[in-house]
C-alpha cells in the first residue's frame, strides 16, 4: 500500500489526480487497497476474482462520474412517504443493472435468501432512519429502495451507484455473500443519506468522514435491528463477511480500529485509531477508508461513554450534523468535532454528552475549536 503514516496534522484535501470530480461518488464496501493485495495473490483462485472485481469497480466508478451531477435533488414526496418501497432485481451473475425484478414491496419471502436479506436489510436501514430520527427514505421524501443481487462473477463488492444498492456474492475463498452483513446494506444506503444531505466530498478528510457516516449509521442499523445497547454491540463492519479461511472478523472494527483482520493473504487492517497514526496516502481517494478509523473511534468512545442505545443520542448528534445543513461539503476532521460538540450542547445542553464528546474528539488526537 502506496501510505506513509505521519504524527502531524494533515493540511487539507486536495484535488486527486486527474483532477476527478469528488462528488461523482461510487462507493464500494471493500477498499481498494484491499483488492488490490488481493490480486498480487500467487494463487489464482484468490487472485482472479479480485482483479475482475477491481476492473467492474473501474468501470462502474468512470460509469459514475460520466452520467453524475454534483449533489442530488430529492423527488416530490410521495403520499405513503413513511412507508418503504423496495425492490430486488438479480442479474444473474451477469452486470447489466438493474436485472430482472424478483421482489416487490409485501412480497413475502422466497427460496432465494440473498433475496430476502437484501429486502430485510433494506427495511432495517428504512426502520431506523425513520423510526430513530424520522427521516423518509434516503431522501427524506420516501425514495424508493431498489437493490440488485448476484451481480457479476464472483464479484467481491457491494457498492451504492447514487441510484440503487449491487450486492455481489463473492468467491467463497476470501469474500461470502455480501446481503450477510445487514451493517454492509446499512453502510451503503447511509451514502446516499449522506449524497442528499452533506454531500461530503470523496476525498481525504472529508471523504473519510463521508465513510465514517457509514460506518456509524451502518452499526446502528445493525444494533437497532438486534436490539442492542452499546456495551452490547461488537462495533465490527462487516462481521460474517469473511470467509472461514481469512484471519479476521470483519472489515473494519469500531471499537479497536486496525484490528479486524490480520490475514497472510489480506494483509493487515491499516486503519488507525488516532491522529498519532493519520496515514497520508495518495491511493483509496487520499485514504477515505483508512482514515475512517479516526472519526470511527470517536464515536464508539461517545456512545460506550453515554451507554444504553447508541442511536438515541449518540447517533442524534452525529444525525444532527449530518442533516443541519452547517457541514461543509469539504469538512476536515476538526471541522466535523466542533460541530459535534456543538449539537451535542444544542439538543442536551451542557451535560454529559457534551462531556463525552470532548473527551472522545481528545482521546483520538482531533482539536474541538
Amino acid at each position: 500500500m502506496d501510505a506513509t503514516h505521519n504524527s502531524a496534522r494533515p493540511s487539507p484535501a486536495t484535488t486527486p489526480a486527474g483532477g476527478a470530480a469528488r462528488h461523482n461518488v461510487f462507493c464500494t464496501i471493500v477498499p481498494p487497497h484491499v483488492l488490490d493485495k488481493l490480486a498480487r495473490a500467487e494463487d489464482p483462485a484468490l487472485a482472479d476474482p479480485a482483479l475482475r472485481t477491481l476492473a467492474t469497480d473501474a468501470a462502474q466508478r468512470t460509469r459514475r462520474r460520466i452520467t453524475t451531477v454534483r449533489g442530488a435533488v430529492a423527488a416530490p414526496p410521495r403520499a405513503d412517504a413513511d412507508k418503504p418501497k423496495r425492490t430486488i432485481y438479480d442479474t444473474k451473475h451477469h452486470e447489466t443493472l438493474p436485472g430482472r425484478k424478483v421482489c416487490g414491496e409485501g412480497d413475502k419471502p422466497g427460496k432465494d435468501e440473498t433475496v430476502n436479506r437484501a429486502y430485510a436489510g433494506l427495511g432495517a436501514t428504512f426502520e431506523l432512519y425513520l423510526k430513530a430520527f424520522g427521516r423518509k427514505s434516503i431522501d427524506d421524501s420516501g425514495l424508493p429502495l431498489n437493490a440488485t443481487v448476484h451481480y457479476g462473477e464472483d464479484y467481491g463488492n457491494a457498492f451504492w451507484d447514487g441510484e440503487r444498492m449491487v450486492f455481489g456474492d463473492g468467491d467463497g475463498e476470501i469474500f461470502l455473500d455480501f446481503t450477510i452483513p445487514v451493517d454492509v446494506i446499512g453502510h451503503e444506503l447511509t451514502h446516499g443519506v449522506t449524497q442528499y444531505s452533506a454531500n461530503l466530498e470523496y476525498f481525504g478528510q472529508s471523504g473519510a468522514l463521508n465513510e465514517s457516516m457509514s460506518d456509524v449509521f451502518g452499526s446502528l442499523i445493525k444494533q437497532y435491528s438486534l436490539g442492542q445497547t452499546a456495551d452490547q454491540a461488537d462495533w465490527l463492519i462487516g462481521a460474517g463477511l469473511l470467509a472461514p479461511r481469512v484471519t479476521g472478523e470483519a472489515l473494519r472494527s469500531m471499537k479497536a480500529p486496525g484490528t479486524a483482520y490480520d490475514d497472510d493473504v489480506l494483509g493487515k487492517d491499516p486503519q488507525p485509531g488516532t491522529m498519532d497514526h493519520y496515514v497520508q496516502t495518495s491511493r483509496d481517494n487520499g485514504g477515505v477508508h483508512i482514515n475512517s478509523g479516526i472519526p470511527n473511534h470517536a464515536f464508539y468512545f461517545v456512545a460506550e461513554a453515554l451507554g444504553g442505545k447508541a442511536w438515541e443520542r449518540a447517533g442524534q448528534i452525529w444525525y444532527d450534523v449530518l442533516t443541519g445543513g452547517e457541514l461543509g461539503s469539504d469538512a476536515q476532521f476538526t471541522d466535523f468535532a466542533r460541530l459535534t460538540t456543538a449539537a451535542a450542547r444544542a439538543r442536551y445542553g451542557e451535560g454529559v454528552e457534551q462531556k463525552a464528546l470532548l473527551k472522545a474528539w481528545a482521546q483520538v488526537g482531533v482539536p474541538t475549536s
